[in-house]
Order: C-alpha cells, then sequence, then structure tokens
C-alpha cells in the first residue's frame, strides 16, 4: 500500500473500519468475531502504515478492536486523516524554504 509513497486511499481507510463495525450487525456473535478481527485489523494496520507510526497505530487498532464496546473508533480514518494533515503541513513547511 505504501511503496508508491502516497499511502492508503481514504476509500480503503472507510472499508476497513466498515469491516470492524461488521460486527454489531450479527447479534451475540459480534464480540466473539472481533477476537478474529482484532489481530488481523493489526497487522493490516501496520502494513498498511508502516514505520513507527503503524506499529503503535497497529496496537491500539488491536486493542480497540478487542475491547468490548470500542468498535465505534473509526481507527483506519482517523490515521490517514492524520497522515493527510502531516503531508500538506510538510508540502507547505518545503514550498516556504
Amino acid at each position: 500500500m505504501t511503496k508508491s509513497g502516497k499511502g492508503p486511499s481514504l476509500v480503503f481507510c472507510l472499508f476497513m473500519d466498515l469491516i470492524g463495525y461488521a460486527s454489531y450487525t450479527i447479534p451475540g456473535l459480534g464480540e466473539f468475531s472481533d477476537i478474529i478481527w482484532a489481530p488481523i485489523s493489526g497487522i493490516i494496520f501496520f502494513l498498511t502504515f508502516g514505520g513507527w507510526k503503524g506499529a503503535m497505530g497497529g496496537i491500539f487498532n488491536f486493542v480497540e478492536e478487542a475491547l468490548p464496546g470500542t468498535d465505534f473508533i473509526p481507527s483506519f480514518t482517523i490515521m490517514w486523516i492524520l497522515r493527510a494533515m502531516t503531508t500538506k503541513a510538510s508540502q507547505k513547511s518545503v514550498q516556504t524554504v
């Protein structure tokens, strides 16, 4: 995902968060599915964003998916927004130099 240097798309991040929300649609099976989804989501997060931010975000994503009641946090989308903001800020600083 990050080999081109552009990072993941917003659509991809929204899709990954929607997969995390899907456990709410299965009454009674939701928390069990989170046990399976949490490590997968954490690994995908790390591979998607890479570096120390991807590692820390992957750990946060794993914990957020594993804990009951915290699935509502859109961690992929939040990271996409943070990355987009820092990319724009660094581009502005390069242009002014």
